[in-house]
């Protein structure tokens, strides 16, 4: 059993740039799953932002973020640079977990196939 914890949210003017970071809060390693973004927005269904493979070899990103958003692995997690944004972007940001037991753009999309969630932060953008 993992636990996630996300940092960096926080608020900026549209135009700017975040970043958000995602690591184990229980000191589990992070390496043998594959870690997605997801975001809700108020009144809105929880979106696929962008998820990268265990590996780091592999990622995608949803389309309302395609060229904006870019996501990193580093040792502790992963990391989600957020360039561009825009009020649209204003949503809490969640990261989520899945054991690695295989990579594809359908498992890393789905928001059923994440086992662990982390507590989400807030990103606030303003025009």
């Amino acid at each position: 059993q993992i636990q996630l914890k996300e940092t960096g949210g926080g608020w900026v003017q549209a135009g700017g740039s975040l970043g958000l970071h995602c690591s184990s809060s229980s000191g589990g390693s992070l390496r043998t799953y594959n870690l997605g973004w997801f975001r809700q927005a108020p009144g809105k269904e929880r979106e696929f932002v962008g998820a990268i493979s265990w590996s780091g070899s592999f990622d995608l990103y949803g389309d309302s973020v395609k060229g904006r958003f870019a996501i990193f692995r580093d040792n502790a997690g992963m990391f989600l640079q957020m360039d561009r944004l825009t009020p649209e972007d204003t949503a809490i940001y969640y990261c989520a977990a899945q054991t690695a037991t295989r990579v594809s753009s359908s498992l890393l999309r789905a928001d059923t196939t994440y086992e662990f969630w982390g507590q989400g932060t807030q990103v606030t953008v303003s025009s």
